[in-house]
């Protein structure tokens, strides 16, 4: 019997992409209702219910980017105390934690950051996705995944012809997580590195340009080095 992961956020963007399109996996997905992050007792219950060999922890807050600023007391909240407490009940079941981390916790201005690279959030999500990271660190039997992915169709009619990433789609992470769940540390996962533009233009032809200004502070190379996740694929992403 293929051993059982729990995906917490069982009801988020990812999720429900990844209950879509998974084949091998054993998965069993959890909404807030059947596990809350934030009550310790709710997760240790779960744990003890499902008896799991891994979580996914998916469950948290990321868009819109702007609730990070205005209240930062669910970001903390959600992304970093959430967290820490997936990472307690884990440590006291001997549970395998995976993270899903962001890209944005570098700095995004030199480019091709490897997983040994200084982090520097460049803005309040990724600092609370740092802040969760931190905790998981700390847990031996746990690996963070450094992602940078969107929902397919592309949520917004105009793209950056100037940001530079390793976009990929929801569905590109369900193929490869089968081939790093047995990892652990740290892993950068995305796509080619190309510019947003480029990457939405290959499934919606319509797509608009738009350019970011250097005024708004926003880092315009955020690519992270794959050469661990191509190893680990044993082909070129």
């Amino acid at each position: 019997m293929k051993k059982l992961i729990l995906v917490t956020g069982g009801n988020g963007r990812f999720a429900k992409i990844l209950k879509q399109k998974n084949k091998l996996l054993n998965l069993k997905f959890l909404s807030k209702n059947d596990l809350d992050i934030l009550n310790l007792k709710s997760i240790e219950k779960c744990i003890s219910k499902y008896k799991p060999k891994i979580i996914f922890h998916c469950a948290g807050l990321s868009r819109p980017m702007n609730i990070h600023i205005n209240d930062i007391s669910k970001s903390i909240s959600l992304n970093i105390i959430g967290t820490a407490n997936m990472v307690k009940a884990c440590n006291k079941f001997n549970v395998k934690i995976i993270y899903f981390s962001t890209g944005y916790v570098y700095e995004g201005i030199k480019g091709n950051y490897s997983e040994q690279d200084p982090t520097k959030p460049f803005n309040n999500y990724a600092l609370s996705k740092l802040g969760g990271e931190a905790s998981v660190l700390m847990y031996k039997n746990s690996l963070i995944l450094r992602l940078t992915m969107m929902e397919k169709p592309f949520p917004y009619k105009k793209a950056y012809t100037n940001l530079i990433s390793n976009f990929m789609y929801h569905e590109d992470l369900v193929k490869i997580l089968p081939k790093i769940i047995n990892k652990f540390g740290i892993i950068n996962v995305g796509g080619k590195k190309q510019s947003i533009y480029d990457f939405v233009k290959k499934t919606n032809k319509s797509i608009k340009k738009d350019k970011l200004s250097k005024s708004t502070n926003f880092p315009l190379n955020q690519t992270m080095s794959l050469k661990l996740l191509n190893k680990i694929m044993k082909n070129k992403i």
